[in-house]
């Protein structure tokens, strides 16, 4: 049986993962297809969320029993590199939809562990149920804004949108400058500090249609690389949201945060696999043009010459680095026992989103020289696009230079740093 993209990277698959990644396997040409255009046109290709929708995926990490697949990070981690190979941009764009059903299964996880009273209880459940009923059942494309532009010292993300308490529901006002899908999810879920809060314990999330009163997209980011992840978020001017449609308990933000095996939701390593796969198809590509383009002189693949193979050699080096750092924080963050302890997986997570990065981005340099003026330099070509959408691994959620500095703090001081600030 031909090896799937996605054992590539996860290996040793169980029966299930491998179906699970059959079902990515079967959208690649798809993707692949329009990879071009997206990057060409910075745009997000609609069309792909029916493709991805009908295979089942936008459920893939959503339980059975919640119209899902069932699959865990190994399938989402498998199924974001095999994308990538296809379409980086994407990739990106699926693996931000996927990170929402975290918003469900770590409060499903919460209520199993006692952390909410009977009284909380319901309401966390109903949201959680509707979360991942909205990805799995429906097959809903939903799109996860945290971010924002301003930052605070000591956190990546200060969460400055307000959520004011209003008869019926809550009044959001703010900014999110970030968050893959907007304007093409189905739904938004929004991250707000509740009014009263200035600690991590006032932040809520909140379903937002796209289409409320107040809602608007900000100006459209004209990216360097990952072009067509419709990453340019969204302003919110006194959006209502109905109570049925908040998790707004204070602390039930933080305490659905503790069940997470890795560094906050406990899904980013996927995030960084889309790295990886781009790396991965950028590597076979060059080897292939390599192998088959020859010297005028003596028929020889070019890929014989000494400074070729240097190259090579350069090229193998940072795809085996960024290759095993990524899949060692995959098995610390999905195996049946706790490797080690969650405190060490983070610190880990921290110096392993640096290593995949700046690998990878290695990786394409390389791989740029080893293709040429003929091959490696038309802006829209394989490896200038590969190039440019690696070098926005440099800078996502946060660059190799602060995952050090956290991880020699954390070795220092004992905990890590806060995930979010308010303001």
């Amino acid at each position: 049986m031909q090896q799937l993209t996605g054992q590539a990277f996860i290996e040793n698959m169980s029966a299930e993962e491998l179906a699970r990644a059959q079902r990515v396997e079967s959208v690649l040409p798809a993707l692949a297809q329009q990879a071009a255009a997206v990057d060409a046109e910075g745009e997000f290709h609609v069309p792909h969320i029916k493709t991805l929708s009908e295979a089942g995926l936008l459920g893939l990490i959503v339980p059975e029993s919640y119209g899902g697949l069932g699959g865990g990070l190994r399938d989402l981690c498998a199924a974001t590199f095999a994308i990538a190979t296809a379409c980086p941009s994407t990739a990106l764009t699926f693996f931000f939809h996927c990170s929402s059903a975290s918003r469900g299964l770590l409060a499903l996880e919460a209520l199993d562990e006692g952390l909410f009273n009977e009284e909380e209880a319901p309401a966390v459940r109903a949201f959680a149920e509707q979360v991942l009923h909205t990805m799995g059942t429906e097959g809903k494309w939903l799109a996860n804004f945290a971010s924002e532009s301003v930052k605070s010292e000591k956190a990546a993300i200060t969460i400055g949108t307000r959520a004011k308490p209003v008869e019926g529901g809550y009044r959001l006002t703010g900014v999110k400058s970030f968050g893959c899908a907007t304007g093409v999810a189905d739904r938004y879920l929004v991250t707000a500090s509740l009014e009263g809060h200035d600690t991590a314990a006032g932040l809520c999330t909140f379903f937002v249609d796209k289409d409320a009163q107040g809602v608007s997209e900000r100006e459209h980011w004209d990216a360097i690389g990952m072009r067509g992840t419709a990453t340019h978020g969204i302003i919110l001017e006194d959006v209502f949201v109905a109570a049925v449609d908040a998790l707004a308990i204070p602390a039930a933000f933080t305490r659905c945060m503790q069940m997470s095996r890795g560094s906050f939701v406990g899904n980013q390593v996927a995030g960084i696999a889309c790295y990886l796969g781009a790396a991965h198809s950028l590597y076979n590509y060059t080897i292939d043009q390599l192998r088959t383009k020859t010297f005028a002189d003596s028929d020889k693949p070019v890929g014989t010459a000494p400074f070729q193979q240097e190259l090579i050699g350069h090229m193998l080096v940072e795809l085996e680095t960024a290759s095993i750092w990524l899949r060692r924080q995959v098995d610390l963050e999905s195996s049946d026992s706790p490797i080690l302890s969650k405190e060490e997986v983070v610190k880990r997570w921290r110096l392993c989103k640096g290593v995949v990065a700046e690998s990878a981005f290695k990786l394409a340099t390389y791989c740029v020289k080893a293709n040429g003026t003929g091959g490696g330099t038309g802006n829209h070509g394989v490896p200038a696009r590969a190039l440019r959408d690696l070098c926005m691994g440099l800078v996502q959620a946060f660059p190799a230079e602060r995952g050090r500095l956290m991880a020699a703090q954390m070795e220092i001081e004992g905990s890590e740093q806060a995930q979010f600030g308010t303001r």
